[in-house]
């Protein structure tokens, strides 16, 4: 049988991070309270704090600041690729149209 794991919202991550952060909870108190794993809340805090100092993390972002940065940098990371892949096509057209006027 196997153990099917368990998922978090950013939201729920965010408040029980702020438990310790902000509230003065003790890693396992707030581990206690909320009914999650000490390493993932220590993860969650150490994360928490990074967005708090402008850090963007390489997983989901927690906080909803870095939430909207992470979905901006892909539409940027997207718009870049189209725009390279366009430049490419561009290129190859004006290449074939210039050897059938020769």
């Amino acid at each position: 049988m196997t153990r099917k794991r368990r998922t978090f919202t950013p939201e729920f991550k965010q408040e029980t991070a702020s438990l310790v952060l902000d509230q003065g909870y003790s890693i396992a108190q707030a581990c206690t309270s909320m009914g999650v794993g000490e390493s993932a809340l220590r993860r969650w805090v150490q994360q928490l704090s990074d967005e708090r100092q402008g850090v963007t993390p390489k997983g989901k972002a927690i906080t909803p600041e870095q939430q909207r940065i992470q979905e901006l940098e892909e539409r940027c990371r997207r718009l870049e690729m189209e725009k390279s892949i366009l430049k490419k096509a561009t290129a190859l057209l004006m290449s074939d149209d210039w050897k059938r006027t020769r």
